[in-house]
């Protein structure tokens, strides 16, 4: 990590807690440093990638992707900030595995991903209203007007 410090300065800040490693890249930093992961530091796999909302922040969401490399049976996470309505790079073309993990981040936060070959809900219905992994959207919300018209029933909250 020091070696991607010293190519990219202030846009990357590597970190350790509690024996994991992790780095917070600047946004515009991150497809060339997801690139760089792979192709030079050989984390050849997507473990996951999402996100977590922080309402009261400028950059409400940390966008996080959960990197392994299996010749160096090591870990990282990268996370980038971003605001509401900002959107990031797809990483499908550097993972095949970002697929439908960057769909389930768009469906659960709202979050897009500039490239992606089909985003699209994923375990939500098309017509949903909101992104219930947001910190505001309501324990018990849900989207009643979709209940009524494809199950034809009042909601149960």
């Amino acid at each position: 990590m020091s070696k991607l410090k010293g190519n990219y300065g202030s846009g990357i800040e590597p970190l350790t807690h509690l024996g994991q490693n992790y780095m917070i890249v600047d946004r515009s930093l991150i497809p060339e440093i997801l690139q760089v992961l792979r192709n030079e530091e050989q984390f050849d796999y997507c473990v996951d990638i999402t996100a977590v909302h922080y309402p009261k922040r400028e950059k409400q969401f940390d966008v996080v992707w959960v990197l392994y490399s299996f010749a160096r049976n090591e870990r990282i996470r990268v996370k980038t900030q971003i605001a509401e309505g900002e959107s990031l790079p797809s990483s499908v073309p550097i993972w095949a595995t970002s697929n439908w993990l960057e769909r389930e981040v768009f469906d659960m936060f709202g979050i897009k991903f500039d490239g992606h070959p089909d985003l699209k809900r994923i375990l939500l219905p098309d017509g949903w209203k909101g992104y219930p992994l947001r910190k505001d959207y309501g324990i018990l919300q849900q989207d009643n007007e979709w209940v009524q018209i494809n199950l034809g029933i009042e909601s149960g909250q």
